[in-house]
């Protein structure tokens, strides 16, 4: 009896052990599954398919709206391009809209997308500068818990955007740190003006006369260009023992002439440099002997008009050439360049501007923080949203 007993209990150990091994077809588990659980470290667990959260958002389901304050601006055209191809190659959707420099129609066209259900806005604003016209454009992106990029164009004057950058989390701004393209302009200019000094005083009075042509009254950009261009290039000038530069009109306080339309463009400064040469000539021997410009667009149009008379035809052409000077390094100016036609640029990187933009734009379709993968950029001081893309000397 005693030996039947113990048979029956070895049969029960022997089935309790094989019931509590869990490695019967009802478990679930599959050889990848035990390989992957045989790697976890100590104490964790693997993560199945049945545990995971929904998947996150992706490149498939963005629905991003870029508002172009206007698409006539041949550096902010460049930026289209770049960034047109940058979304593309992220598989990002967008649409473009052109606000045609008109604060009114950008904002109804803002209006709408939102209505629609975009899921980023990136704006290069119209009125550049005006705290009122970026807080309004962020205020209605906050109501609409939907992130907001501006780019180029400031969201106010010196400092003054402080405030609207911190106003809401899902913001950022990509730029220029506004100066430095004026500092680095001035100096180039100073440098040429003291190697080529006598060249360029056509009348030779001694002092060199220059126009100066500003983008747009109240851009900051516009402002430090017109400030530094000048105020470095006579640093320079001075210090090598030369009289500093002359405005060829001394009946104009400003010193410059700027694109009543805001547009930075080649037409108006075509029309004022035609005007200028009317009456400041080499026949009246008060000849404009150097030209500024706040951008390369309106280096175009000096040069043009300056073609017509004779001048800046070319390496290898007869004439004199007038230096003249522009800003963004765009193909046309560096064309310009390559052909003697223009002196030099100070290039504001397009590309650069546009990979950095895509970058966040990438950032907020996964799912990630606004601001995620940026730490190699240059950033304000006062704002670690407020991203910048450096400038660099063309010539």
């Amino acid at each position: 009896m005693k030996h039947i007993l113990a048979i029956l209990l070895s049969v029960t150990i022997v089935t309790a052990m094989s019931a509590c091994s869990g490695s019967g077809s009802d478990s679930g588990s599959t050889a990848a599954e035990e390989s992957t659980a045989a790697e976890q470290p100590a104490g964790e667990q693997p993560t199945t398919e049945s545990e995971t959260d929904e998947p996150g958002p992706s490149a498939a389901d963005s629905n991003v709206a870029i508002f172009y304050y206007t698409f006539s601006d041949v550096y902010i055209s460049s930026v289209r391009t770049a960034l047109d191809a940058a979304l593309t190659a992220n598989g990002i959707k967008f649409q473009n809209f052109d606000s045609n420099s008109n604060q009114t129609t950008q904002n109804e066209q803002i209006d709408t997308a939102i209505s629609q259900g975009v899921s980023l806005l990136i704006v290069n604003i119209v009125t550049a500068g005006s705290v009122d016209a970026s807080q309004a454009i962020v205020d209605k992106a906050k109501a609409a818990n939907i992130p907001v990029i501006f780019f180029n164009r400031a969201l106010g004057g010196d400092g003054e955007d402080t405030a609207v950058l911190a106003s809401y989390e899902e913001l950022a701004f990509v730029g220029t740190d506004a100066p430095e393209a004026g500092h680095m302009q001035g100096k180039m200019i100073g440098d040429y003006v003291v190697e080529n000094f006598d060249a360029i005083d056509l009348n030779g009075d001694g002092t060199i006369s220059y126009a100066m042509f500003k983008g747009q009254e109240g851009n900051v950009e516009a402002i430090y260009r017109t400030q530094y261009a000048v105020e470095d290039a006579d640093a320079v000038i001075t210090a090598a023992g030369k009289p500093a530069l002359a405005y060829f009109d001394s009946a104009n306080g400003d010193k410059y002439q700027v694109d009543l339309d805001g547009t930075w463009s080649a037409t108006a400064s075509n029309n004022y440099m035609v005007t200028n040469l009317a009456q400041y000539n080499e026949g009246n021997g008060n000849m404009i002997e150097l030209v500024i410009c706040n951008n390369d667009g309106m280096a175009e149009g000096v040069i043009s008009a300056l073609n017509d008379k004779g001048y800046n035809l070319g390496t290898g052409s007869e004439g004199k050439t007038i230096p003249v000077f522009g800003v963004d390094a765009t193909d046309a100016a560096q064309q310009l360049i390559s052909d003697g036609k223009m002196t030099g640029t100070i290039k504001q990187d397009a590309e650069g501007m546009a990979n950095c933009i895509a970058l966040l734009a990438a950032n907020t379709a996964s799912g990630k923080g606004l601001m995620d993968g940026t730490d190699s950029y240059n950033k304000a001081a006062d704002a670690a949203n407020k991203l910048y893309i450096p400038y660099g000397i063309f010539n």
